[in-house]
């Protein structure tokens, strides 16, 4: 059974259509929107400050998802994939955002519509990352534009994928 826990008063709010792992933990002010999926190990911390996110939200093994005390709160817009073991923090994902495995998104951060964050980039405190682009790399910086191919075959694919995996857990 997940840990879904209020803090200070505020509770998680995950609608039905979501599938929560087992072994994941959800606290505090945390609002998930429709068809959201949190996977194995992740933990989704709305102690300090709020976290959101929006419709078609997958959360992959391990992530952590917080945010920074009276400051900074985690705000992810809809058919948003993180991948495994990425930390986003305190930072703001807009729309159609492929978090690569590994990946850090620190405090700050925007990251518009229509873009990747390679696998093991970091992208550093106040970074703002164009629509449309791929960023990588340590700190990370803008390597490409993005194509309609990749938007369509990854960032879309890959978020339609996990509700179709999620699926298979509610059974």
């Amino acid at each position: 059974m997940p840990i879904i826990k209020p803090v200070n008063g505020k509770s998680p709010i995950i609608p039905d259509d979501c599938y929560v792992a087992e072994n994941a933990t959800i606290v505090g002010d945390v609002t998930m929107g429709k068809q959201c999926s949190v996977w194995f190990s992740t933990v989704i911390r709305g102690d300090v400050h709020y976290i959101k996110m929006g419709d078609k939200v997958n959360v992959q093994d391990g992530a952590v998802i917080h945010a920074t005390f009276q400051k900074s709160p985690t705000t992810i817009g809809n058919n948003v994939s993180i991948g495994h073991n990425a930390i986003v923090h305190g930072c703001t994902i807009h729309d159609n955002v492929l978090v690569g495995m590994g990946s850090i998104i620190m405090d700050d951060c925007v990251v518009e519509s229509n873009s990747i964050i390679a696998a093991g980039a970091v992208v550093t405190k106040n970074t703002r990352v164009e629509a449309g682009s791929i960023y990588a790399g340590v700190p990370a910086k803008k390597v490409k534009d993005i194509s309609e191919e990749l938007i369509s075959g990854e960032i879309n694919r890959i978020a339609d994928n996990y509700i179709k995996y999620s699926s298979w857990f509610k059974e």
